[in-house]
């Protein structure tokens, strides 16, 4: 019978399919759920929902049949959207065990790449957390390798705003290694994720930055906490990063800019700020510059402009690590 069950497809009333509460993808797009939906209703579901059967007794006593879905989330969501009554399902025992519910859930949206990094990443640490299963084990229930498991652990590590705005697309899963190599530096990982966000930089100019903190922090071990409290008053006044080099006698100011309109824009406020009492018209010495590139749109999507070879295999190697930054 349970063969029977499993290799068989059967059509139920869509009222008596239940999610899966292993579920690993939190977020579904209306707009392309509506457009499954618009399929659906024009060529019906052409590939059939895995749930399990259960039979729960009534107050009358008799039996009510109920189904709990595995894998087809999107599909029994468009399925009610499109007024479909019945839905075709393919019916697993219902000795499943948590773990392979959540097991075939992940496997099902990870085939489809519907699961955006932090929901990725979450639901290996169910699998971690919940199931004991190391990182190995984990990467080859889902055709991983361990260190994809392990670099999709670690985008746990990023705060909140950061998660956020992966998941939302706003930045790449590219972007992230930079922001994780500022991991133990907060307030430099958010200006960073800041400079992303509103000036569009791509991922190698993002690495580019981080590398350039990498050596700052390796040259200025200890830093003059004077120094350190100049610069902090520096960047918050122009807006941008600030790095105070020392000398023997004197020193440099390093000011980071990342268009022409940046470079006038930080030019008017030195100006405006020369013309106040303070420090920092006596401490601008020299204006350190980036690259001369137009402003990016704000609608564009998040620019990852290494090469697809380099972007592909970053999912097997350790990136995240010190290691791999050049000092």
């Amino acid at each position: 019978m349970a063969n029977f069950y499993n290799d068989s497809i059967f059509w139920v009333e869509v009222e008596k399919v239940r999610p899966n509460p292993f579920q690993p993808r939190k977020e579904f797009d209306p707009s392309k759920l509506q457009d499954l939906a618009d399929s659906i209703r024009q060529y019906g579901v052409l590939q059939p929902l895995v749930v399990t059967r259960h039979e729960i007794a009534k107050d009358d006593g008799g039996l009510a049949t109920e189904y709990e879905l595995i894998a087809g989330e999107r599909r029994l969501r468009a399925s009610r959207l499109a007024g479909l009554s019945q839905v075709p399902v393919i019916i697993r025992t219902s000795d499943e065990t948590d773990k392979m519910k959540l097991e075939l859930a992940i496997i099902e949206n990870l085939q489809r790449e519907d699961l955006n990094p932090i929901d990725r990443a979450h639901a290996f640490k169910r699998l971690v957390e919940e199931f004991g299963l190391k990182h190995g084990d984990v990467g080859r229930k889902v055709g991983k390798s361990r260190e994809y498991v392990s670099n999709s652990l670690r985008l746990l590590a990023l705060p909140e705003e950061i998660q956020s705005a992966l998941s939302e697309g706003k930045i790449s899963e590219g972007h992230t290694r930079p922001l994780l190599m500022l991991i133990d530096r907060p307030e430099e990982q958010q200006t960073l994720f800041k400079e992303i966000m509103y000036k569009k930089l791509t991922v190698r100019e993002a690495e580019r930055i981080a590398r350039g903190i990498a050596q700052e922090k390796v040259r200025r071990k200890e830093p003059n906490p004077e120094v350190a409290a100049l610069e902090k008053e520096l960047a918050e006044n122009l807006g941008t990063r600030v790095y105070i080099e020392q000398r023997e006698n004197g020193g440099k100011i390093h000011i980071d800019f990342f268009t022409i309109d940046d470079l006038r824009d930080l030019l008017q406020k030195i100006e405006g700020e020369q013309k106040k009492p303070g420090f920092l018209a006596s401490l601008v010495s020299a204006v350190g510059g980036g690259q001369e590139e137009e402003k990016a749109s704000a609608e564009e999507s998040p620019i990852d402009d290494r090469p697809k070879e380099e972007q592909e295999k970053e999912a097997d190697e350790d990136l995240y690590s010190v290691k791999n930054f050049s000092l």
